[in-house]
């Protein structure tokens, strides 16, 4: 018997005195987070959302096996955002549409959420109106003509179901409940509210795909009303990714159990205690930035190596060749060579030891008296 199927339904309870210390420490770690933020001041902050945003949007999408330009992520949010960043790149439309999507959330988090706008949801999340090869029904409840919603895994023929949904004749009252619920006032702690509105829409599961993005979005946006600001200093879908097999599991467990759903609100919240307390590496990534560009902001750079330098202090995956270099400026080699070559001149790149064909190059390491903050 799936959750949904219980008579009960959907009366969720849970241990509110287990939860109470877990949640106080979480509450404790968001409160020194955004204290940390706030000192940084407007650029820096600015920076620092938009580095958990764009780890945001990446990783949800990951979760679902999609794989997403981190380039074209970080361009559609800086623009968004009116954010000069340099080197900005032309997005693809899903790009573009899930960003929308995530911004929207976060920075009407005040705003009800109504049918309308779960529809313009997944309308801009799937603007060509397929899922991968698979044609889908955008911007509508889905329904069932191929079948019932399940959550499959494994090979044709061999398929293991880990989950099925209310039957699509339920969905018009179910997401009028759920709906009723998240819009009403509620004395619920707002940690709690995103751990239970995520958990209950992916369950409902009321598209024919992109309800889990939708499920975290919608998680988001309940955090970024719960501490009463659009800015996001850290990503729960980044730490989801990181848990994904966890996540899953716990979710399953959860789906197929009773209404008693404290299992998955524990590992919410820690899940939750978690990004927070990673969120200290991008603290880390946006002031070394910061001093990397005050110390070489003297420099004379092309568009090109502006561009390269970003990508790098962004989190660069592998070392840097000239083959990756031209590639990513779509420029020549010799133009990449000569690029680097001045860089590296002007004490911005450094070569790592192996050479010959093999030879790479890395950011220069910043001094302590370096570009201090």
């Amino acid at each position: 018997m799936y959750i949904h199927e219980q008579p009960d339904w959907p009366a969720f309870t849970w241990g509110e005195a287990q939860l109470a210390d877990l949640l106080a420490e979480v509450r404790f770690r968001q409160g020194r987070l955004i204290g940390q933020m706030e000192s940084l001041g407007f650029r820096l902050r600015q920076e620092a959302v938009l580095e958990t945003l764009t780890a945001d949007v990446l990783k949800s999408s990951e979760i679902e096996g999609e794989l997403l330009d981190a380039g074209q992520v970080r361009s559609s949010l800086a623009r968004r955002l009116g954010m000069d960043i340099g080197g900005l790149q032309p997005a693809d439309r899903n790009v573009e549409g899930i960003v929308e999507m995530m911004l929207d959330a976060t920075c009407h988090f005040d705003r009800p959420l109504t049918e309308e706008r779960l529809f313009a949801w997944h309308a801009s999340m799937f603007p060509g109106g397929r899922s991968g090869m698979a044609r889908i029904r955008v911007g509508v409840w889905r329904d069932d003509r191929s079948g019932p919603m399940q959550v499959v895994s494994g090979p044709i023929g061999h398929e293991r179901v880990h989950y099925e949904a209310p039957a699509a004749s339920r969905l018009g009252r179910e997401m009028g409940v759920f709906l009723g619920w998240f819009n009403g006032v509620s004395e619920m702690d707002g940690v709690l509210k995103a751990a239970l509105a995520h958990l209950w829409f992916v369950t409902i599961h009321p598209f024919d795909d992109g309800n889990g993005r939708i499920a975290r979005t919608i998680a988001d946006m309940e955090l970024a009303c719960s501490e009463g600001s659009p800015q996001r200093f850290y990503s729960m879908s980044a730490q989801i990714r990181k848990e994904r097999n966890a996540y899953y599991d716990v979710l399953e467990h959860t789906q197929k159990s009773t209404l008693d759903v404290t299992a998955w609100m524990r590992w919410f919240v820690e899940c939750l205690g978690r990004a927070v307390e990673d969120a200290g590496a991008t603290l880390a990534t946006v002031l070394f930035k910061a001093r990397f560009w005050k110390r070489f902001v003297a420099v004379p750079l092309n568009e090109r190596q502006h561009r390269v330098l970003n990508r790098l202090l962004d989190g660069f995956e592998g070392k840097l060749t000239t083959t990756k270099y031209a590639k990513l400026t779509k420029s020549s080699q010799d133009t990449a060579l000569r690029d680097i070559t001045t860089l590296v001149d002007q004490g911005l790149l450094v070569r790592n030891p192996e050479g010959g064909r093999s030879t790479s190059y890395a950011l220069a390491e910043l001094t302590d008296d370096e570009g201090g903050a």
